[in-house]
């Protein structure tokens, strides 16, 4: 229950998702309590973006963060990579506007943090105790997360279509070692008129078969096919992980979605995080949570 940070300094180059261009991005080792930062320039000037929820500038088919006037897209990937391996600073420094895409998983992130190492801090992590229920609904979408004795994950999702149609994946316990064994390989996915319509606005000019799996009207179009059978719903398990790194702290709670997206996560985030009495940060060993039967708070816009 120590901070880490990464051993050393390691750099990667890929294409960015929307901008189709090379981009390119080095991890930094960061002192304690630093937390994860982006740093770029704007205008000839140096910029930080925190990757705490106040960054979010956009939700839309990626998660996008900003401050000063500096843009970083589709960062939920990598995030969920440093979150899923528990690395609490590091520096992110930019080379272009996006994270790169890679395969549309986080499996290449994680091949780049262990091969920086990892390194424990001399100071004791934090983590985010929920203390009692809270849900957040739009219509047939919500998201809750309620006290538990650990991190622990349900999530489903349900397409009309015959490739995916409901998959659920409950009560997954994120322990040591689980995201790279479960969730990392989980890649992005899209169907076919969605990213043609991109093409045509502009957006998604990296996007491929190499790096998307993408389905037409009945079937996947990837020659290789699925990593595993219920690929679909552990992306969006991967998705949420990105999100809550910007809780800049472990979670410990259970939280449930149904048809989650990046924008129900943030939600569930803003709402947790105006709400002091919901929740409560703790250091040092784990304790178990005594307010399983406290009242949920809801908010809907249904």
């Amino acid at each position: 229950m120590r901070q880490r940070t990464i051993a050393e300094k390691i750099s990667c180059t890929g294409i960015g998702l929307h901008s189709g261009a090379p981009v390119e991005f080095t991890l930094h080792p960061a002192r304690v309590d630093s937390g994860i930062v982006f740093s770029g320039e704007r205008a000839g000037r140096p910029v930080e973006v925190a990757a705490r929820p106040e960054s979010v500038v956009a939700t839309r088919h990626a998660t996008t963060l900003g401050a000063q006037g500096l843009k970083v897209g589709t960062v939920e990937h990598l995030l969920a990579a440093l979150y899923g391996i528990g690395i609490d600073n590091v520096r992110i420094e930019l080379g272009g506007g996006e994270i790169p895409i890679m395969d549309g998983s986080a499996a290449s992130f994680v091949f780049l943090i262990r091969a920086a190492g990892v390194y424990e801090q001399p100071a004791p992590r934090r983590c985010l105790r929920i203390r009692r229920p809270i849900e957040v609904v739009d219509g047939l979408r919500r998201i809750r997360v309620e006290p538990a004795r650990s991190f622990r994950v349900s999530y489903a999702i349900d397409f009309s279509h015959p490739a995916i149609g409901r998959q659920s994946i409950d009560n997954l316990e994120l322990g040591e070692g689980v995201f790279e064994r479960k969730l990392c390989r989980a890649r992005t996915f899209g169907f076919l008129h969605e990213v043609q319509a991109l093409w045509r606005a502009g957006l998604a000019r990296g996007g491929s078969l190499d790096n998307t799996v993408v389905l037409d009207e009945r079937r996947v179009l990837n020659p290789e096919g699925l990593r595993m059978p219920d690929e679909f719903v552990r992306h969006k398990i991967l998705d949420l992980l990105g999100d809550l790194a910007l809780l800049g702290m472990p979670i410990q709670g259970h939280v449930k979605a149904e048809r989650g997206g990046h924008a129900l996560h943030q939600r569930l985030i803003a709402e947790l995080l105006s709400d002091p009495s919901c929740y409560e940060i703790v250091t040092g060993p784990r304790h178990p949570a005594f307010y399983v039967d406290a009242p949920t708070r809801l908010v809907s816009n249904a």
